[in-house]
């Protein structure tokens, strides 16, 4: 058939009707491709030509710029009004078949398609009318399906748990009844294992408003969602080890001068409430760090930057809500983006040592006391030693003395370790010594041979041994040769606190009566020198002595030490 310019070739074709009918654009072209020689009502209406005025025009015009030609695929049409048309066209020899597509639609290319599989993400469709989901390959290899298979919802389903089938249901129906995209991420078992889904949808509502289509895509999260547990579980295992451990965690931007606390121990360390905020590195420096610790801390920080190290400093604090100082330990890294760059943000640890450098400086203390009192000990038991051999008459008189100060030393030394402050009391020393003569009652009162009388003082351990050895002495000469060596002698020892010193001044009193003749001394005795010499040098104490006949008397003034807080191990 011969083809002429502004004839339609199909008009004697019985198919004419359907040509012009057709619910898709359809338009021929010449043998030469270059003029339009017929096209249908769709055709005219799609680009916006009035019906009849298309055959015959260029084809060229059709095209909305230059330096393409009618091909397959997505395409930028003119229309009658100059406007740009979407349309997608497919072609069959000199025959093409044109219909408008949306922007999306022309958005979405199999550069798109590939993109998106690139990035895990397969694509979708639900239909109402057959109930089915139509997969692309990516999206059957994350549902374990083979590819190419629609799939019923009910299949589909099947991996799921019912309290998780009746949420996403929820879900979905939600979404749908307010035209809104939805997403929720779902475990669901796929071939055996379980895996985590992120699904994203939208419903295409049909002519009757009601959803016709369900588009989206899907994205397999297993290992994303197992990195991100992994990170919050080992975070959460540095809080609580930092809570443990009372650490403080910070970081330090350089540029900006500012830090952020991570945790509530670092208010804590700081005296800090949250609405006070944080401190920068010349804050700390300036204004919270002792003055003595600055210069230290800058050279650390210096070094620190040089080598690129750990940092490692300590120093003094203000803490703000009570003005108190504290010792602290700071620990950190700098961090660089390259090798070759500043840092960019110290990461570290603080810890408030107060206590323990306390503990350590008490703990160094008493092991300095412990040998202190190990060697007046030693040298005490020696002169018991020489002493009693030189006075004693015979092996079994030297064994009895020695054995008996021992005791007493030993006794002075279990009161000293069982309190607390390292102290001693003088009527608990009293008691031992005493109690064997006589019923002697706590309160200080006393029945029969022994009165006490005094208020209740506790004895430093530096008097505590020399005046608990001196009791002892005088109980010994007084069973031995006066008041307790019969039975009709009485002691009565009186003691009370008189202002004086740094602690006051202990004034004591040793009265005996009752007891046979007394007669000095003809030479003197461990007991003479002990109360002569060891509580005059050990003691500082002034000592007097009676031998009057009707019974020896001792009186004493000490001044009595304070007391060494760092002894304490309460404090």
């Amino acid at each position: 058939m011969n083809e002429r310019v502004g004839q339609d070739p199909a008009a004697d074709d019985p198919y004419r009707t359907g040509f012009d009918d057709a619910a898709i654009g359809l338009v021929v072209l010449s043998s030469d491709e270059t003029v339009i020689t017929a096209a249908n009502r769709a055709a005219h209406d799609l680009v916006g030509w009035a019906p009849g005025t298309l055959p015959g025009r260029p084809a060229a015009e059709l095209l909305h710029g230059e330096g393409e030609g009618l091909r397959d695929g997505l395409q930028i049409w003119r229309r009658a009004d100059g406007g740009a048309l979407d349309v997608r066209v497919r072609r069959s020899g000199r025959t093409l078949a044109v219909e408008s597509v949306d922007v999306d639609a022309a958005a979405h290319s199999e550069a798109n398609r590939e993109a998106l599989a690139a990035a895990g993400l397969g694509e979708w469709r639900w239909d109402r009318a057959t109930g089915l989901l139509t997969l692309s390959r990516r999206a059957a290899r994350i549902l374990g399906r083979p590819p190419g298979r629609s799939v019923s919802w009910d299949e589909l389903k099947t991996g799921l748990s019912e309290v998780e089938l009746a949420r996403l249901s929820a879900a979905v129906a939600e979404a749908a009844r307010t035209g809104e995209p939805y997403q929720f991420d779902t475990p669901t078992t796929v071939a055996g294992r379980t895996v985590i889904l992120r699904v994203r949808g939208q419903a295409i509502p049909g002519p009757d408003g009601a959803p016709a289509v369900t588009v989206g895509v899907i994205q397999d999260i297993t290992t994303r969602v197992e990195a991100r547990d992994e990170i919050l579980s080992r975070d959460q295992r540095l809080r609580v080890a930092t809570t443990i451990a009372k650490l403080g965690i910070f970081e330090w931007h350089m540029l900006e001068d500012q830090a952020i606390w991570e945790n509530e121990h670092m208010y804590e360390i700081f005296g800090h409430a949250p609405e006070d905020g944080t401190i920068g590195k010349t804050e700390f420096l300036n204004d919270i760090l002792h003055p003595d610790d600055r210069a230290a801390v800058r050279r650390a920080i210096s070094q620190a930057l040089r080598e690129d190290g750990i940092l490692h400093i300590g120093g003094r604090i203000r803490r703000k809500s009570d003005g108190a100082w504290r010792m602290i330990d700071m620990a950190g890294r700098f961090e660089r983006d390259a090798p070759d760059r500043l840092p960019r943000r110290l990461i570290g640890v603080v810890a408030d040592v107060t206590d323990r450098r306390h503990a350590e400086e008490r703990q160094s203390l008493l092991i300095r006391e412990l040998h202190h009192r190990v060697k007046n000990t030693l040298a005490t038991v020696q002169a018991i030693v020489g002493s009693t051999a030189r006075t004693a008459s015979s092996i079994e008189s030297f064994y009895e003395a020695f054995v008996g100060r021992i005791k007493s030393l030993a006794h002075t030394h279990s009161v000293l370790t069982e309190d607390t402050w390292q102290t001693a009391s003088l009527s608990n020393l009293l008691l031992n010594e005493l109690k064997p003569y006589a019923e002697v009652m706590p309160d200080g009162g006393a029945e029969g041979r022994i009165s006490l009388d005094g208020p209740a003082i506790d004895l430093p351990s530096e008097i505590a041994v020399p005046i608990g050895m001196a009791i002892h002495e005088l109980t010994t000469n007084a069973a031995k040769y006066g008041a307790l060596s019969n039975r009709t002698g009485r002691v009565a020892v009186e003691w009370s606190l008189e202002p004086g010193g740094p602690a006051g001044i202990l004034r004591f009193s040793w009265r005996e009566t009752g007891g046979p003749p007394v007669e000095p001394p003809s030479r003197q005795g461990f007991g003479s020198r002990l109360l002569q010499r060891v509580l005059i040098t050990q003691v500082q104490a002034e000592v007097t002595t009676d031998y009057a006949v009707g019974g020896f008397s001792l009186t004493m003034r000490a001044p009595i030490p304070p007391r060494n807080d760092s002894l304490n191990p309460l404090v």
